[in-house]
């Protein structure tokens, strides 16, 4: 008897994976159910295979850093296994329904949800997408263009970001009524001063009123229109891939509770211009590039995913999705909700976004 969704899979488990996703051709039993968004594949097999019962399988390696568990099934398909199962409603079978329906495709395909129920609650336990060949997460690939000087990425992550705003704008999302914006930056500004301790704690003290004033628009009424945003969009969520870029995992920010699914587009552009910002700290911290040139990198590369991301929205016929004046106040923002993560989660993190801010708020910027 298959025991799923306890604990991630380990080498004896080997085969586990793909008999399951064999198992999901036909009848799944009870309290197993499955939520289809594109046909399966057909998966192959291998003399070597024989004896699982199964096509072949392999995990991402452990240089792979993820919360969950995934594994590449006949170099076709990925399983990513929820470890622990998450309680529905979850974000990610919704997203990967109306991305289907709208026809987006610069994404891993995606196939299907495991769920199982559990008393009177259903929880996910399982994501099915498709496997995309040579394919880099951003902290990979975007680094080693800061390093080389290169900005000829950006106009294609910003066409991307567009598309799938543009997509999720195409669903119900909510009206444009004032939203907990300005509670929330205060309240991510408040705990990453009393989070960051030492001389980077006293550093960021003396910039908070400076900080506060840029956090200042949020107070306002928010007028751009509230679409499902994909709510931790950074580069380290854009594949770059044999056939070109791909975004993924719509799973929410794991770092802020009772996040509002529906927001102004501008809150994930901040969180991907900041990540540009973060790739050039990296840049400077790992590989050795200057400060100044990877600052000029990230400037640059900003610029240019910004404009073709508003390329992208006027030739649809939609520039009112992104409201610019909310792009730093929530880059601020960003830069808080980072430095918490670190206090909490990451400490050896603490570097990039103090980077980053010692960038923004050099002496002479202080008002």
């Amino acid at each position: 008897m298959l025991s799923l969704g306890e604990s991630p899979l380990t080498a004896r488990d080997r085969g586990l994976t793909a008999a399951l996703l064999l198992l999901l051709k036909g009848q799944v039993p009870e309290p197993f159910g499955v939520r289809w968004f594109l046909p399966l594949p057909t998966l192959s097999y291998r003399l070597e295979d024989l004896h699982t019962g199964a096509p072949g399988e392999r995990d991402f390696g452990p240089h792979v850093d993820q919360t969950n568990y995934s594994v590449v099934v006949d170099e076709q398909v990925v399983v990513k296994w929820l470890t622990p199962p998450v309680p529905l409603p979850h974000p990610t079978p919704e997203i990967f329904a109306h991305l289907v329906e709208a026809g987006f495709n610069d994404t891993a395909p995606p196939y299907a949800a495991l769920t199982r129920t559990v008393g009177a609650h259903e929880e996910l336990l399982a994501l099915v997408t498709g496997y995309l060949p040579e394919a880099r997460d951003g902290w990979e690939w975007c680094v080693d263009e800061a390093v080389a000087g290169s900005t000829r990425f950006a106009p294609a992550i910003g066409r991307l970001a567009a598309g799938l705003h543009l997509a999720l704008a195409a669903f119900p999302s909510g009206d444009t009524a004032r939203t907990r914006a300005a509670a929330r930056a205060e309240s991510a500004l408040v705990e990453a001063l009393e989070l960051t301790d030492g001389e980077d704690g006293a550093w960021l003290a003396t910039r908070a009123a400076r900080m506060r004033h840029e956090l200042a628009p949020l107070q306002a009424d928010i007028t751009s229109p509230r679409i499902r945003i994909h709510g931790d969009l950074h580069v380290g969520q854009i594949l770059q891939w044999r056939d070109g870029y791909a975004v993924i995992d719509f799973d929410g920010n794991p770092t802020v509770t009772d996040a509002e699914p529906c927001q102004p587009a501008a809150r994930d552009v901040a969180q991907l211009t900041t990540s540009l910002e973060h790739v050039a700290q990296v840049a400077v911290r790992r590989r050795g590039v200057r400060p100044d040139q990877a600052v000029a990198w990230a400037a640059k590369a900003r610029a240019e995913l910004l404009a073709a991301y508003k390329d992208r929205l006027a030739e649809e016929g939609r520039p009112d999705l992104l409201d610019e004046r909310l792009i730093r106040p929530f880059e601020v923002e960003q830069e808080c909700r980072e430095l918490i993560y670190a206090a909490r989660h990451l400490p050896r993190w603490r570097y990039a976004p103090m980077g980053v801010l010692r960038t923004w708020y050099q002496e002479e910027n202080i008002t």
